[in-house]
C-alpha cells in the first residue's frame, strides 16, 4: 500500500524524540513512572499509544492507552495519522503523529514507549530520534518478572518469552542500551535522563520533523 502524503511537523530547536524499548517484563512502564517523578522543567511529554487490545484491569482509556477498534485503527493508519503502526502479540499498536508533533513544537522532549518493530519504523522516518533499549540483568530475571505479574495465560506467557529472546537480539539497532537491575528503577531512570541531556547538549539547535 502506498503511504499517504502527509505534511511534516517540525519541532522547536533542541526538542528531542526519545524511544524507549525493551522486551515484555523488563520494566518499561515502571521506568517511565520513575521518570515522571523526577523534577524537570519543562517535563517530558509521554505519548499515549493507540491499541486494539482490550483494556486490562485498572487501565483507563486516554490515560493508559487510546483503546480503539481494529476498524478505527486501520482508518488512522491509512490516513497517515500514525507515526508507526505494528501488530504485536496479535494486537495493533500505533503512535499518534500529531500528538508527537505538537509536543515537539512546544519545545518539550517526547518519550515514546514502543516495541522493536515500531522503533525501527520511527528511526527510518525520524533519523534524529534517540533510541534507548532497556535490558534485564539476565533472562531468568526477565522470565521471573513475566511470571510474577500474572497478566497473561500460559500460552501468552510462552509467546512473550519467545519474543523476548528475539527482541533482545535487536539491541544493536539502538543508540544506547541500559540495564534495568532488579530493584534499581530509580537508577535506571536517572541514567536514561542523563543520556537524554547528553544528546540535547550535542544537538542543541536540531529541529526534529515527524
Amino acid at each position: 500500500m502506498t503511504p499517504p502524503t502527509v505534511t511534516p511537523i517540525e519541532g522547536a530547536p533542541g526538542a528531542l524524540l526519545v524511544i524507549i524499548s525493551g522486551p515484555s517484563g523488563v520494566g518499561k512502564d515502571t521506568i517511565i513512572e520513575a521518570l515522571r517523578r523526577r523534577d524537570r522543567e519543562p517535563p517530558f511529554h509521554y505519548v499515549i499509544t493507540c491499541t486494539t487490545r482490550p483494556a486490562r484491569a485498572g487501565e483507563i482509556d486516554g490515560v493508559s492507552y487510546h483503546f480503539v477498534t481494529v476498524e478505527r485503527f486501520l482508518e488512522l493508519r491509512d490516513g497517515g495519522e500514525l507515526l508507526e503502526a505494528n501488530e504485536v502479540h496479535g494486537n495493533w499498536y500505533g503512535t499518534p503523529r500529531r500528538e508527537v508533533g505538537a509536543a515537539l513544537g512546544a519545545g518539550r522532549d517526547v518519550i515514546l514507549k514502543i516495541d522493536v518493530q515500531g522503533a525501527q519504523v520511527v528511526k527510518e522516518r525520524v533519523p534524529d530520534a534517540l533510541l534507548v533499549f532497556v535490558v534485564p540483568p539476565s533472562m531468568e530475571a526477565l522470565f521471573q518478572r513475566l511470571r510474577s505479574r500474572a497478566t497473561e495465560n500460559a500460552d501468552e506467557l510462552e509467546l512473550r518469552q519467545r519474543n523476548a529472546a528475539i527482541e533482545l537480539a535487536r539491541q544493536g539497532d539502538y543508540d544506547r542500551v541500559v540495564v534495568n537491575e532488579t530493584g534499581e528503577v530509580e537508577r535506571t531512570a536517572a541514567e536514561i535522563e542523563a543520556i537524554i541531556e547528553q544528546e540535547k547538549r550535542r544537538h542543541a539547535d536540531r529541529r526534529i520533523r515527524v
